[in-house]
């Protein structure tokens, strides 16, 4: 079975409680539940991981690169900062799914720049929590050489 490691950046262990008026009710339990259902109906092993710690994320990228057939990463406030994760990623060969429940580019200006974006294979951004689902869905597509179209 292939194997998809995803990634939670800092403050995403705060879902439903932070700012539930951009990110929504949810929890991070049940994000990770909802992507763990889809991956068994795509017959794909998930493993999520959450950090508020820059170096943590950056040692779970080196661990986990050469085991995994996808990377879905939502960096929250690293993608603004984080030349040290871009880093990790670009150890990556397999394809890689920026995620952002909010959109992004509809928030503050510091807010528009990601330094993961131009080596992920697609970014998915103002869906909500559903962005992941959405991205594993995509992600599972390309892993099987389909053209996401």
């Amino acid at each position: 079975m292939k194997k998809i490691l995803v990634i939670h950046g800092p403050n995403l262990n705060m879902l439903g409680k932070r700012e539930p008026d951009v990110y929504g009710a949810i929890t991070l339990a049940q994000v990770d539940e909802a992507i763990a259902k889809k991956g068994k109906e795509l017959g794909v092993i998930i493993e999520s991981f959450q950090s508020n710690h820059e170096g943590a994320i950056v040692e779970k990228i080196q661990e986990m690169y050469p085991d995994i057939d996808g990377l879905i990463i939502n960096p929250a406030a690293y993608t603004h900062t984080s030349v040290a994760i871009r880093d990790a990623l670009m150890l990556v060969s397999a394809p890689i799914i920026e995620v952002h429940i909010s959109n992004i580019y509809k928030r503050e200006a510091f807010r528009h720049k990601s330094y993961i974006s131009d080596i992920a294979m697609a970014s998915m951004c103002g869906f909500g929590v559903k962005g992941y689902v959405l991205a594993l869905e995509g992600l599972c597509v390309a892993i099987e050489g389909e053209t996401v179209i």
